[in-house]
């Protein structure tokens, strides 16, 4: 694996390569990295000078069974046709590349494609419509040149932002309060710990994906070391003073949006006019119908022209009637007089439409009653991409603004968003956005000191409010989650920071398309995928009970959704996988089949969801590893 950037998030994925895939790396860095803040060139620096001490430790952590490789350091101020063959980029499975530049990342990956065009590649694009076509640019020119119409996903291209990898992520930690979240088909799915009650597993979830380590004396002399990962159920059943790590489904238990709720800047008709308005149109219309009715009666014409004869009367436009019976005169007359009151109620109700539509185009403002909801801060690249993500969700959010410009304010008027005008760190700010009442508060603006003094504040009006919030670097996001974690023990409490919760996605990619998220399991790893069953024989023609290999994988979902459907989506990775569904907030249906029967047969067109052991995902999809024999 080749990693080339120039900030955090290079450093930060080869280290989730090493770590959580082990991967052999290589990472092509600037000499000076100039554009990233100081404790991040630090730990940069010194993970360069430290690197010989790396290969020994990743060495020994492969000889003991936790994951982990290497990584080779290669600097070059620019990265030229040269410096991706010094990579190896001609002999290399996948390529990252995660410049801030646009330029620099399609330049660059123009170059590599032509050095090997089995490349798997990797681009951190923050312009989505021309990641689009260059996504389709480079594959068309993998095709072409090694003459294979369906290259598959050995040679894909795959174009992410840190706004929709990060966001996903931070709307799931507000919902589950874990980091061991996988997101697939717009489910949120959480790998918890059970311990076990009265000496079995009490609940097993969707799945049993791991026995922990035994910790009791009761299992102290048996020869199984670490986790069990995948096992079956008769390992399941005969586990005695373990605990399990199980899947289960995460659920928002707070008020959701109202079903068939408007989205966008026109009411519905019935908002346009106020209650009594209503009421005064429906008077004068059944007084028109009054009157048509009694010059039907008194002149003997046909409904059809009475009523015609009314209207004329009631606008002013008809014939006096001169000589003509009392009775016509006198239903004229009152004809005139309700013409006179109709011209005041038309112009009210022209008022009020102009009234709505005005305040249907400009900022809500939070409901009365409004509770259980998210109150997100900030509407800036990441904002955007978390308001979309929970209004997909159906959580009522309540967003928090300075800046009335901002890129984000837009997409919450459009999606009827309340949204609160004002510098977060002043008084009044949070309680308009009735923090007191709300289930969780994301803050994501830019400013790290923006965040933590609003984090702070909610904290002092809540205590036991569950926080999001967003810093820069790594290292400053663990101190201030150690400290609040400390201050307020009974609170959830997440800080993370940007790189940190793209770099999984980024992993996943390079990984290939196929991989969904990965979560740890004590010193190792369980990757999630999305398999085609046709083509592996350990899977077509088997049935589910058949197809599960223990230790190896184990089918856990049937995606049923059509090929259109499936490119419609992309696969999200682990907890920061990158955004799935439209900007329009729409809400897509799951389909995956969870419930599968043991007896179920897997056929060649079927597409399955899978947890499997880093070895046995490489097993079962022909992928060749270079790793030193014994690893």
């Amino acid at each position: 694996m080749v990693v080339c950037g120039d900030d955090g998030l290079a450093h930060r994925l080869a280290a989730e390569l090493r770590g959580v895939y082990g991967e052999q790396v290589t990472l092509v860095v600037p000499p000076s990295v100039r554009t990233v803040r100081p404790p991040v060139v630090g730990r940069a620096r010194a993970a360069s000078a430290a690197l010989l001490d790396r290969w020994v430790t990743a060495a020994v952590s492969r000889a003991n069974g936790a994951p982990g490789g290497t990584e080779r350091v290669v600097e070059a101020p620019e990265l030229t046709e040269a410096v991706l063959a010094e990579a190896g980029v001609d002999r290399a499975e996948a390529l990252a590349l995660v410049y801030d530049d646009d330029e620099t990342n399609i330049r660059a990956a123009l170059t590599a494609r032509r050095l090997n065009p089995r490349l798997r590649l990797v681009l951190r694009l923050y312009n989505r419509r021309l990641g689009q076509h260059i996504e389709e640019l480079l594959d068309q020119a993998a095709a072409l040149a090694t003459g294979d119409e369906d290259i598959g996903a050995d040679a894909s291209t795959t174009v992410l932002s840190d706004a929709d990898t990060a966001a996903p992520a931070l709307a799931a930690t507000a919902l589950a309060g874990t980091s061991k979240v996988v997101q697939t088909d717009g489910l949120l799915l959480r790998a918890v710990e059970r311990q076990p009650w009265r000496g079995r597993i009490a609940d097993p979830g969707l799945a049993t994906l791991a026995l922990l380590s035994p910790t009791n004396s009761d299992s102290a002399g048996t020869d199984e070391q670490g986790p069990q990962l995948l096992p079956d159920d008769a390992a399941v059943r005969a586990a005695t003073g373990r605990g399990a790590v199980v899947l289960e489904q995460v659920s928002y238990s707070g008020p959701s949006l109202p079903a068939g709720r408007a989205v966008g800047v026109v009411p519905a008709f019935a908002s346009l006019f106020s209650r009594r308005l209503r009421w005064s149109l429906a008077g004068l219309v059944g007084c028109v119908l009054a009157l048509a009715v009694a010059l039907t009666v008194v002149t003997g014409d046909h409904p059809l022209y009475a009523t015609y004869e009314t209207l004329l009367d009631l606008f002013a436009i008809n014939e006096p009637a001169l000589h003509q019976p009392l009775g016509r005169q006198i239903l004229q007359l009152l004809s005139g007089l309700l013409g006179l009151l109709l011209l005041p109620v038309l112009l009210a109700a022209v008022l009020e439409a102009l009234g709505t539509f005005r305040s249907a185009s400009a900022l809500r403002k939070p409901p009365r009653g409004l509770g259980g909801h998210v109150v997100l801060l900030g509407l800036g690249k990441i904002g955007t991409r978390v308001l979309t993500r929970l209004h997909e969700l159906r959580i009522p959010v309540v967003c928090v603004e300075a800046d009335p410009e901002a890129r984000g304010v837009a997409t919450a008027r459009r999606l009827r968003v309340p949204v609160i005008l004002g510098d977060v760190t002043q008084e009044g700010v949070l309680e308009s956005a009735k923090i007191h009442r709300s289930s969780a508060l994301l803050a994501v603006t830019s400013a790290d000191t923006t965040n933590l003094e609003a984090v702070l504040y909610a904290r002092s009006v809540r205590p036991d409010l569950r926080v999001v919030l967003r810093l820069y670097d790594d290292d400053f996001a663990t101190a201030v989650y150690r400290t609040l974690r400390a201050a307020h023990p009974n609170a959830s409490t997440r800080s993370r920071s940007v790189t940190h919760l793209a770099a999984p996605s980024f992993a996943g990619a390079m990984m290939g398309r196929q991989i969904l998220g990965a979560i740890p399991v004590e010193r190792r790893v369980l990757l999630f995928a999305a398999v085609d069953v046709g083509g592996h024989p350990q899977l077509e023609g088997k049935t589910v009970g058949e197809a599960f290999r223990p230790g190896a994988w184990r089918v856990l979902a049937l995606d049923t959704a059509t090929e259109a459907a499936r490119q419609g989506t992309s696969g999200t990775g682990s907890a920061s996988g990158s955004a799935s569904g439209d900007s329009d907030g729409d809400v897509q249906q799951s389909a995956l089949v969870w419930d599968l029967h043991d007896g179920y047969v897997l056929k060649a067109e079927d597409r399955v969801v899978l947890a499997a052991t880093r070895r046995g995902l490489a097993e079962l999809l022909g992928r060749r590893r270079r790793e030193p024999a014994g690893t």
